[in-house]
């Protein structure tokens, strides 16, 4: 696994962060805040590159979300100092499975729940002309742990070149509180659910993996059965991170 200097990392994506929003014509962010690790050092870095005073958090929990993804989340804001709402999204995605689609599964109805926040970003966004921070790392990415215009939409991405062990370094020199970091990593879409495992790996092995698949290293160091499932985690999420295919220019008369 690659060793990075946080330090510079932190003042290399905050000078990013800052730049393209002067360069966009905006002078805020705004991003959903969940009370996980990622959302927290987005909205720190972002915090670090505009000021506290020009980020927006937004928590928008559903009637089943863990009672500690709400609490972490105002502790990440207060500890920022950044301007927060609450929104409820339980009566609008109850509004569309409790009338048309009652025997939808968790996965459905985790994906409705990740859409209806971005909807609701989008259109604060264009409320407080701000534009929406994005909160996925590069783990997430490359396995397909996200869901496809759903918390994967947004206008910029700081933490996507990132591994998910990163992430946690970065958040210890930005002085993110201990209980988020050191919590267990899950999108709370449903009840007991967790990130590793939904993807059947722990996020050491997974980040040591796809560390060594993008350098094309040997892998035989590694478990057969977690190299496989790794690559079976990004063949089938491939669309997820491809632009939605078009046929080829219109056929010659």
């Amino acid at each position: 696994m690659r060793s990075i200097n946080t330090k510079a990392e932190i003042e290399k994506i905050a000078q990013f962060l800052k730049d393209y929003l002067l360069s966009s014509g905006f002078d805020k962010y705004i991003l959903g805040v969940s009370g996980g690790i990622d959302s927290a050092l987005s909205a720190a870095l972002a915090v670090k590159a505009i000021g506290k005073k020009n980020v927006i958090g937004l928590l928008m929990p559903y009637r089943n979300s863990h009672p500690d993804s709400t609490s972490d989340a105002k502790l990440l804001c207060r500890t920022l100092d950044i301007e927060y709402q609450t929104i409820d999204i339980s009566p609008m995605v109850d509004a569309w499975f409790d009338t048309y689609e009652s025997e939808a599964d968790n996965l459905r109805r985790g994906n409705l729940m990740a859409r209806c926040r971005m909807c609701i970003l989008y259109d604060l966004s264009a409320k407080y002309k701000a534009l929406v921070l994005g909160t996925s790392n590069l783990s997430e990415i490359m396995t397909g742990y996200f869901t496809q215009f759903g918390d994967s939409a947004a206008a910029i991405e700081p933490l996507a070149q990132l591994y998910k062990s990163e992430v946690w370094q970065l958040s210890k020199d930005l002085g993110i509180p201990a209980k988020i970091i050191s919590k267990v990593p899950t999108a709370d879409l449903w009840p007991e659910q967790s990130d590793e495992k939904d993807m059947g790996i722990s996020y050491q092995d997974l980040d040591s993996i796809l560390w060594a698949i993008h350098n094309m290293n040997d892998l035989d160091e590694y478990p057969a059965d977690k190299v496989k499932t790794v690559f079976k985690l990004i063949a089938r999420s491939a669309f997820k991170r491809n632009p939605a295919p078009i046929p080829e220019a219109p056929c010659s008369l």
